[in-house]
C-alpha cells in the first residue's frame, strides 16, 4: 500500500493550540516562567485595541522603514516587535489591535509565525501571513509503513514572546526589596551560629530572635517557613525635598525556620530565652550576626505589558540600583521617587528628560539675553515593580546621558 502525505502548514491555528497545549501543561504542572504563560489583558488594552481593530493606525503612526513581512524569531520581544513598527512602542496595544481578530492573546506570539504590514487608504493593518509557497514541500510517498498511535505535550507557551527580556529582571523580584523604618525595625534578627561560625553560608544553621513580645515562630501546623536575609539597607531619598522614601535592603540569601523561638518563662527568672532556629538554603552572599529577616513573599505573576501611564506623572530618578554611580545606562535599573500611591504600576513606560540648559542670545546689539533652551527627551523606562513611595524601573532606551536627579514624565 502506498499513502501520499503532504504536510500541512498554517500560520491561525498557533493561536487556538496554545490555549489547548497551556491549559494541558497547567494540569501536567508544567507551566513556564511568568513572561510567557497566562498574561492578562488589561481592560485599557483591550479598548484601545478594540477602537484600531477595524481601521488600523495611520501611516504617519509608523515607524522608519518598517517592513512589510517579517517573521518572527527566537529571542524577540513584543517590545522589539513594536518598535519595528510604531514609532512609539509604548503604543504596543494599537499593535495589538491592527490584528485583533487573529491574535486573541497577544502573549502568544511565537517563533516561526510572519507578520505582514498591509497600507490602504492612508492605514495599516498588520496581520498573519501564511508560509511562503517555497517552504511548501513536495508529496512524500511512504510505503509498507506500520503506524502506530502516539500522544506528545508541549506546551506553545514555552516559545511565546515575552514583553521584555527577562533575565534583566527576573533577579529583583526576589533579591529586591523596599521597606520603611517600621519594618526594618520590627524584622527579626540572626543573633548567632552554630558551632561558633562567624560567617554563614549554604547549608549553615543559624539562630534568630524577633523583636520583644513578637517571637519568631512556625507558621500553622508547624509547617517550615522562608525567610530572606537583609543586610546594609541604604535610605532612598527624594532628590527634590530630601525626604527618605524607604529603604532598599541588600539581599543576602535564603533562610528556612526549622524550630520556633521559646520565650524565658517569666514565673522562672532563672530561665533564659532559645532564640529560633534556621538552616540556610540559599546564599548569594554570606550572612553573620545582626543580618535582618523578612518574609519571603508569595510568587508573583506581574502583567508587563508597555503602556503609557492612565493618568500624568511627573517626578525624578532617585537612585541607581545596587551602586552610588550618578551616571545610568541602558538596560540598568533605578529607583523613581513615584509609587503605586501615585498611579505607577507594572507595565507603565516613561519618558526621561534632560532640562533645557541656559545660554545667552549675544544678538540684538551685543546686548546679550539669557535664554534657556527646549528640554529633550534623552531616554525611555519602564515600571517592573512598585512600591508605595518608590518603584524599579528599567532604562530600555537613552539618547544622551541619563543622571540621578533627572525628571520623568508620561511619555508624549
Amino acid at each position: 500500500m502506498t499513502l501520499k502525505m503532504a504536510p500541512h502548514r498554517s500560520f491561525a491555528s498557533p493561536w487556538r493550540l496554545a490555549c489547548v497545549a497551556g491549559a494541558a501543561a497547567w494540569a501536567l504542572g508544567t507551566m513556564p516562567s511568568a513572561w510567557s504563560q497566562g498574561q492578562p489583558v488589561t481592560s485599557q488594552a483591550r479598548t484601545m485595541a478594540q477602537q484600531v481593530a477595524d481601521k488600523g493606525v495611520p501611516l504617519s503612526d509608523l515607524a522608519d522603514g518598517a517592513p512589510d513581512a517579517y517573521t518572527i524569531k527566537s529571542g524577540d520581544t513584543l517590545w522589539a516587535i513594536s518598535g519595528l513598527y510604531l514609532k512609539t512602542p509604548w503604543r504596543w496595544p494599537e499593535l495589538w489591535g491592527m490584528n485583533l481578530q487573529d491574535i486573541a492573546n497577544p502573549h502568544r506570539i511565537f517563533p516561526g509565525q510572519v507578520l505582514r504590514l498591509e497600507r490602504k487608504d492612508g492605514r495599516a493593518m498588520l496581520t498573519l501571513a501564511s508560509a511562503p509557497a517555497s517552504e511548501t514541500a513536495a508529496p512524500v510517498d511512504i510505503a509498507n509503513v506500520r503506524v502506530s498511535p502516539l500522544a506528545r505535550v508541549q506546551p506553545l507557551t514555552d516559545a511565546a514572546l515575552p514583553a521584555l527580556r527577562s533575565h534583566i529582571i527576573d533577579p529583583f523580584l526576589t533579591d529586591s526589596q523596599i521597606v520603611d523604618a517600621n519594618a526594618l525595625q520590627a524584622a527579626p534578627r540572626i543573633v548567632a551560629t552554630a558551632t561558633g561560625r562567624v560567617m554563614l553560608s549554604r547549608g549553615d544553621r543559624a539562630y534568630a530572635r524577633g523583636v520583644a513580645g513578637t517571637p519568631l515562630v512556625l507558621g500553622p501546623n508547624g509547617a517550615a517557613n522562608d525567610w530572606r536575609v537583609f543586610r546594609d539597607t541604604r535610605p532612598i531619598k527624594d532628590p527634590s525635598t530630601g525626604q527618605i522614601l524607604g529603604y532598599e535592603a541588600h539581599y543576602l540569601g535564603r533562610a528556612e525556620l526549622v524550630r520556633s523561638e521559646i520565650p524565658a518563662k517569666e514565673s522562672d527568672k532563672t530561665s533564659l530565652p532559645t532564640p529560633a532556629t534556621l538552616d540556610i538554603v540559599a546564599a548569594k552572599e554570606e550572612m553573620r550576626e545582626g543580618d535582618r529577616l523578612l518574609p519571603q513573599p508569595p510568587r508573583s505573576f506581574p502583567n508587563y505589558v508597555p503602556r503609557a501611564p492612565e493618568r500624568p506623572v511627573n517626578g525624578l530618578i532617585a537612585a541607581v540600583h545596587g551602586n552610588a554611580l550618578s551616571i545610568v545606562g541602558q538596560n540598568q535599573v533605578v529607583l523613581i521617587n513615584k509609587g503605586h500611591a501615585d498611579g505607577l504600576a507594572p507595565g507603565h513606560v516613561l519618558a526621561v528628560w534632560r532640562d533645557g540648559a541656559t545660554a545667552l542670545d549675544r544678538g540684538a546689539g551685543g546686548r546679550g539675553q539669557a535664554i534657556r533652551l527646549p528640554h529633550e527627551r534623552s531616554g525611555l523606562m519602564m515600571v517592573f515593580r512598585s512600591y508605595e513611595k518608590l518603584s524599579y524601573a528599567l532604562v530600555l532606551e537613552i539618547t544622551e546621558p541619563v543622571r540621578i536627579g533627572d525628571r520623568f514624565t508620561e511619555p508624549r
